[in-house]
Protein backbone atom coordinates (compact mmCIF):
# COMPACT_ATOMS: atom_id res chain seq x y z
CA UNK A 1 0.00 0.00 0.00
CA UNK A 2 2.71 2.28 0.31
CA UNK A 3 3.67 1.76 -3.01
CA UNK A 4 0.24 3.52 -4.37
CA UNK A 5 0.80 6.09 -1.36
CA UNK A 6 4.38 7.08 -2.97
CA UNK A 7 2.45 7.19 -6.56
CA UNK A 8 -0.57 9.71 -4.90
CA UNK A 9 1.55 11.66 -3.38
CA UNK A 10 3.74 12.11 -6.74
CA UNK A 11 0.91 12.93 -8.60
CA UNK A 12 -0.51 15.47 -5.84
CA UNK A 13 2.92 17.09 -6.98
CA UNK A 14 2.93 17.06 -10.47
CA UNK A 15 6.03 14.51 -10.92
CA UNK A 16 6.37 11.65 -13.31
CA UNK A 17 5.86 7.98 -11.40
CA UNK A 18 8.58 6.82 -12.26
CA UNK A 19 10.31 3.61 -10.61
CA UNK A 20 13.45 6.12 -9.93
CA UNK A 21 11.07 8.70 -8.29
CA UNK A 22 9.16 6.12 -6.38
CA UNK A 23 12.10 4.46 -4.90
CA UNK A 24 12.92 7.90 -3.74
CA UNK A 25 9.66 8.59 -1.95
CA UNK A 26 10.32 5.11 -0.02
CA UNK A 27 13.69 5.49 0.68
CA UNK A 28 12.80 9.26 1.87
CA UNK A 29 10.58 7.22 5.30
CA UNK A 30 13.27 5.20 5.93
CA UNK A 31 12.29 1.60 4.40
CA UNK A 32 14.15 -0.44 2.04
CA UNK A 33 11.69 0.13 -1.25
CA UNK A 34 10.78 -3.44 -2.62
CA UNK A 35 12.14 -2.95 -6.35
CA UNK A 36 9.22 -5.78 -7.36
CA UNK A 37 6.77 -3.77 -6.42
CA UNK A 38 7.50 -0.78 -7.72
CA UNK A 39 7.68 -2.34 -11.17
CA UNK A 40 4.00 -3.61 -10.61
CA UNK A 41 3.03 0.13 -9.45
CA UNK A 42 4.14 2.13 -11.84
CA UNK A 43 3.47 -0.80 -14.49
CA UNK A 44 0.07 -1.03 -13.26
CA UNK A 45 -0.69 3.35 -13.68
CA UNK A 46 0.83 3.32 -17.20
CA UNK A 47 -2.23 5.23 -18.96
CA UNK A 48 -4.02 5.10 -16.48
CA UNK A 49 -5.77 8.67 -15.79
CA UNK A 50 -5.38 9.37 -12.22
CA UNK A 51 -7.88 12.50 -12.20
CA UNK A 52 -10.87 10.41 -13.47
CA UNK A 53 -10.23 7.65 -11.23
CA UNK A 54 -9.80 10.02 -8.01
CA UNK A 55 -12.67 11.91 -9.34
CA UNK A 56 -15.20 8.43 -10.03
CA UNK A 57 -14.01 7.29 -6.48
CA UNK A 58 -15.50 10.86 -4.89
CA UNK A 59 -18.33 10.53 -7.13
CA UNK A 60 -18.86 6.92 -5.92
CA UNK A 61 -17.87 8.04 -2.11
CA UNK A 62 -20.94 10.57 -2.21
CA UNK A 63 -23.74 8.24 -3.63
CA UNK A 64 -23.02 5.25 -1.90
CA UNK A 65 -24.07 6.87 1.84
CA UNK A 66 -27.12 8.14 -0.22
CA UNK A 67 -28.05 4.87 -1.98
CA UNK A 68 -27.26 3.21 1.65
CA UNK A 69 -31.11 4.20 3.23
CA UNK A 70 -32.62 3.20 -0.20
CA UNK A 71 -31.19 -0.29 0.60
CA UNK A 72 -32.28 -0.51 4.15
CA UNK A 73 -36.10 0.47 3.25
CA UNK A 74 -36.25 -2.43 0.69
CA UNK A 75 -34.95 -4.70 3.01
CA UNK A 76 -37.40 -4.12 5.89
CA UNK A 77 -40.49 -4.13 3.40
CA UNK A 78 -39.35 -7.92 2.55
CA UNK A 79 -38.75 -8.33 6.05
CA UNK A 80 -42.67 -7.16 7.06
CA UNK A 81 -43.99 -9.20 4.03
CA UNK A 82 -42.70 -12.22 5.62
CA UNK A 83 -45.41 -13.66 7.82
CA UNK A 84 -45.30 -16.26 10.73
CA UNK A 85 -47.22 -19.70 10.31
CA UNK A 86 -50.59 -19.44 12.21
CA UNK A 87 -50.80 -22.02 15.42
CA UNK A 88 -53.47 -23.81 13.58
CA UNK A 89 -51.26 -24.65 11.23
CA UNK A 90 -48.53 -25.53 12.94
CA UNK A 91 -50.55 -27.48 15.31
CA UNK A 92 -52.06 -29.46 11.94
CA UNK A 93 -48.76 -29.87 10.48
CA UNK A 94 -47.19 -31.33 13.95
CA UNK A 95 -50.72 -33.67 14.36
CA UNK A 96 -49.53 -35.29 10.83
CA UNK A 97 -46.31 -36.24 12.49
CA UNK A 98 -48.03 -38.51 15.13
CA UNK A 99 -50.70 -40.21 13.12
Amino acid sequence: MEYVYAAMLLHSFGKEITEESMKSVVSATGTHPDEAQIKAVVSALKGVDIEKVISEAQTAAVAAPAAAPVAQHHESKKEEKKEEPKAEEAAAGLSSLFG
